[in-house]
């Protein structure tokens, strides 16, 4: 998605290009312009604008960042702008601090791998069966309800870092905070998800005859 060869395509008005990227980022766009609007059809509105500025100005994308990084920034300033201008913005950094609170004392370091990873993961199914397998999107949908029901800072913070990825510096400039409020943001909505995650997969895998695996 991120290679040369798919960004000339684009560049060269390969509508099949267009269509793929569309149908990999348009949700995720959504949902992000919706941190800041918060009125799914207003945050529609700037998606669709967001897209018409990425396709008449691929030539202005200089590769520093990734293709996603950059759709973000653009989703992040449009969505902003709307907000002023519907009298609904408030100010990210404000928001961002108080939801990750005065300091991080009260973060177990012991959850998660420096990478922000589970320092211990949800245990693996025994088996892969039809059952399993409807549990497991199943979870995938409670999990997206999660992350979309997460205060909006840390969903801004999951979004970008844990979904599509983006490098920590590039959120920072993106959302316009700290490092610092950038760890303990995603550290809470980690914990947030991983609580959700906790309660749905344990009855859920004792019921399907797993053994009882525990997380």
């Amino acid at each position: 998605m991120e290679d040369a060869a798919f960004i000339a395509r684009l560049r060269g008005g390969d509508e099949t290009a267009y269509r793929d990227l569309i149908s990999r980022r348009h949700v995720a766009m959504v949902r992000l312009a919706m941190v800041f609007c918060r009125i799914r059809e207003t945050a529609e509105e700037v998606v669709q604008e967001t897209w018409i500025t990425v396709f008449t100005g691929l030539d202005t994308y200089t590769g520093e960042g990734s293709l996603p990084s950059w759709i973000s920034g653009i989703v992040v300033n449009k969505a902003r702008i709307r907000a002023v201008r519907d009298r609904r913005m408030v100010n990210f950094s404000d928001l961002a601090a108080a939801e990750a609170g005065p300091d991080a004392a009260d973060l177990d370091p012991g959850w998660f791998s420096g990478a922000g990873r589970w320092a211990e993961p949800p245990a693996a199914w025994s088996g892969i069966t039809p059952e399993t397998e409807a549990s497991d999107r199943q979870l995938l949908l409670h999990l997206s309800e999660a992350i979309d029901a997460l205060p909006p800072a840390q969903r801004a913070a999951v979004l970008l870092r844990d979904v599509q990825g983006t490098a920590p510096a590039e959120i920072c400039q993106m959302l316009e905070i700290t490092e610092g409020n950038l760890r303990v943001l995603l550290h809470r909505a980690r914990l947030a998800l991983r609580a959700r995650i906790d309660a749905l997969i344990t009855p859920a895998r004792f019921t399907a005859g797993g053994g009882g695996n525990s997380l």
